[in-house]
């Protein structure tokens, strides 16, 4: 899909680094991800016991199940059941209110996007197949893969964007929850400034793992306390009086009500450095490390 002729006269393209430098910060991240992980060497040949059964000629002695051969004067060998890999979805939020940015060189889209890219790659070195979903109003969608190759080509077709675009991370999240057909991780990369975010996120994980880093522009953590505002929506161009408070009272109920239904959450500030919070969300909850059951 040529993104940059979809709505012609909307759309404009901008690079945010070209393709081989993209390329080299994703993978630094992916490798700052993995780093000191428990990377099992019998992943996919199986760590969970399952059965023993009597021994074959060819089976390896070092299979053999000491304990119930003495018991029962036999050699018996063990079986283990091969761990699934637990799929990843990756929904990034690729609206304005994404783009806009108080931050000179950097932006929550673009913050959003190495994330991802690193969070992909670190994934599929576990083995973890991938799905990509944008969610804006643009039809970007990777069912999940194996193929580093396939989710380089869509994370690179993601470094465009509009100003223009508008959220459906709440819609996009009811569409995809019904098509799931066994336990994934999705992990969203979003400002969470769609309403319907947070009932969607709250269905979701009753039956799915769900980790949120929501990015934060320094220029709404300052509104705090400013007083009576005029404001306009990044996405709608819709202008409205708002105060300084009720973006931290939000942000507080926001807070609660996604740890009350058991979801990770990690808010990022763009302006700081922000791997080593991503690193220590990812290890301690062991995000990248699931299996299926």
């Amino acid at each position: 899909m040529n993104a940059a002729t979809e709505r012609e006269g909307t759309f404009e393209r901008i690079d945010l680094l070209d393709a081989r430098q993209f390329q080299l910060v994703v993978r630094r991240l992916a490798d700052s991800l993995n780093y000191g992980t428990d990377r099992s060497p019998f992943l996919g040949s199986g760590i969970e016991y399952a059965q023993s059964r009597p021994y074959q000629p060819g089976d390896s002695v070092r299979d053999i199940d000491w304990r119930v051969s003495a018991r029962t004067g036999r050699f018996f060998v063990k079986e283990y059941e091969t761990p699934k890999c637990m799929p990843v979805y990756l929904l990034v939020d690729t609206s304005a209110s994404m783009t806009v940015s108080s931050v000179a060189g950097n932006s929550k889209y673009k913050t959003a996007l190495h994330l991802a890219g690193g969070l992909a790659l670190a994934a599929l070195e576990r083995v973890s197949p991938v799905g990509i979903v944008g969610v804006g109003e643009r039809n970007l969608q990777l069912t999940p893969s194996l193929s580093k190759a396939q989710i380089m080509q869509w994370m690179l077709a993601l470094r465009s964007f509009r100003y223009d675009e508008t959220t459906t991370l709440g819609v996009r999240l009811a569409e995809l929850t019904p098509s799931l057909k066994s336990r994934v991780l999705m992990i969203v990369l979003s400002d969470l400034h769609d309403p319907l975010a947070t009932k969607a996120l709250k269905r979701l994980a009753q039956i799915h793992d769900c980790a949120v880093i929501q990015l934060q522009d320094p220029a709404e953590v300052g509104l705090r306390g400013a007083g009576l505002l005029r404001v306009r929506e990044a996405e709608t161009g819709h202008e409205f009086a708002s105060h300084g408070r009720r973006g931290h009272l939000d942000q507080e109920a926001l807070d609660a009500q996604l740890r009350r239904s058991g979801i990770d959450h990690l808010r990022l500030n763009i302006a700081r450095p922000y791997l080593g919070e991503v690193r220590h969300f990812v290890s301690s909850r062991g995000l990248l490390g699931q299996v299926a059951r």
